[in-house]
Parts: structure tokens; sequence; C-alpha cells
């Protein structure tokens, strides 16, 4: 049997609001990786598809998160390595190796490599930032049904000017990272 690569990445570090989510996902070599693309550079629609597809085809994904609590109690950084090692974790495969988007690699028992920009080069990463984004994406759009005057499902909890108007006239929601500084 070929190594088997695994591709790590996260989506929500810079959001006043809501949790940061990584994937951790591993593609068989017949994967059309050309379809891949950074998650950042894919419209809404394509990034759903792509969802489908990765989900259809590979070996093994998994999602990890931290939450807003955990992001106030450590730091960004500290808890987005956090949700990376829990999607490693739930793998249920051993990868041979793992690449992680970025300068850090979380914690785990395998080999890691940190690649910054791997999200531009390397398709398991690629991948694992498509699953990370709309996963999270999901979450906010899902969780404004809950909260609604905050309007998660236009800004996904991103310091837009919006989000910041509406944080002045309401104050901080459930979901709010109450460390991180408003500019």
């Amino acid at each position: 049997m070929s190594e088997l690569f695994c591709g790590v990445d996260e989506a929500g570090r810079g959001p006043l609001a809501g949790p940061v989510a990584a994937a951790a996902v591993i593609l068989p070599h017949s994967f059309p990786v050309e379809l891949l693309a950074d998650s950042k550079k894919l419209t809404p629609r394509q990034r759903l598809s792509l969802e489908r597809l990765i989900k259809v085809q590979a070996f093994a994904w998994a999602l990890g998160w931290a939450w807003p609590e955990e992001i106030d109690r450590t730091n960004i950084l500290k808890a987005s390595l956090l949700a990376m090692q829990r999607a490693i974790l739930d793998l249920g495969l051993k990868p041979d190796l793992i690449y992680v988007d970025g300068p850090f690699a979380p914690p785990c028992p395998y080999k890691t490599e940190p690649v910054i920009g791997a999200d531009h080069k390397i398709p398991q990463v690629m991948a694992a930032s498509i699953l990370a984004k709309v996963a999270r994406d999901r979450f906010m759009e899902r969780y404004a049904r809950i909260e609604p005057a905050y309007q998660y499902e236009r800004h996904k909890g991103y310091p837009t000017q919006a989000h910041l108007r509406l944080l002045q006239e309401l104050g901080p929601s459930a979901i709010q990272r109450l460390s991180f500084r408003l500019r």
C-alpha cells in the first residue's frame, strides 16, 4: 500500500465570534486534485460541491473544533492547534505524514510537517481548507437562527462594519470571543 498523506487546515482564526474549525483529510491518489484550490479562492457553491466530493472519495476525513471559551482561555493560535489535533485524532486512520498549513503543527502521535502556504500547494491541505471553511460557515449560519439579531449568516463573525455596529448596539453574543479587542 502506498503512503497515506494527510492535510490539515483551519478556518475561523480572524472572526470576533464563533468557534475555530479544523479539518484533516486523507485523499486517494485517484482524487481529481485539479478541482481543488484554497477555500478562500472558491465561491460558496464551489466549496459545497467540493465538500460533497471530498467526503465521498476521501480515505478519511474529520473535523475538530475549538470553542470561544477555549479561545478566550488560551489564545487563537493554541485553540487552532487544539482544533487541528482533535481533527487528526478523530481520523480513524494512521497517516504516514501530516502536512499542516502554517508554521506550527499541533501535538500528535504522527509525523507532521508544517508548510507555510500549504493551502495553495498541497491537495490534501486544500481539501482540509474546504471542509473546515464549509463546516464553520454552516455552524455560523445555523447559529444565526438562535441569535438572529447578530446576522451571523451574513458576516460569519468576521469584524465587518455591520458586525462591529451590531456589537456596539447589542453587546456581545453568547458565542463572542471576549478576549478579542474590537478595532
